[in-house]
């Protein structure tokens, strides 16, 4: 049997960071993350929609994203654009919020990064920090289904 230890984790362990090469050009593919109609079709993990999606292209503009799951749960996340440079990078400084946009997580940052590669792009998604372990973990599995779908609806434009 593992053994397990009670250390508390690492800031290390508290950051998520995902690889993706998504064959379309860098252009098309930093549009996808900051077109609102664009976002509606791919964002969220597999079942999820995006009813609502508002966001100021700029540095220190907002941004409002509300899920809803495939259980009719509902998922808010508010926050600023700390970066917004077209077609390098976006960083976005937020969290959950409810329904009336109070703040049920800590605060934390996804820095998205596009790199032409030939006619491919390819993105990387640095998020820090997160509470947990686990709630890292969850994330990876969200962002990962929500890439997923980014890559099948690139497909199809």
């Amino acid at each position: 049997m593992a053994e397990r230890s009670s250390a508390p984790a690492g800031l290390a362990d508290l950051e998520l960071v995902i690889t993706r090469v998504f064959d379309a050009p860098r252009g098309l593919v930093f549009k996808m993350w900051t077109d609102p109609r664009h976002l509606a079709r791919w964002w969220g993990p597999q079942g999820f929609t995006l009813p609502s999606c508002d966001i100021e292209l700029r540095a220190g503009g907002a941004y409002n994203f509300h899920m809803r799951g495939p259980e009719g749960d509902e998922h808010c996340s508010r926050g600023i654009i700390r970066e917004f440079v077209e077609p390098e990078r976006l960083v976005l400084v937020g969290g959950w919020t409810d329904a009336a946009g109070n703040r049920t997580s800590p605060e934390s940052e996804t820095t998205i990064s596009f790199e032409d590669q030939g006619s491919k792009t390819k993105l990387t998604l640095r998020s820090v920090v997160f509470e947990s372990v686990s709630s890292r973990d969850a994330h990876r599995g969200g962002w990962n289904s929500s890439l997923d779908r980014l890559a099948e609806y690139l497909a199809t434009v």
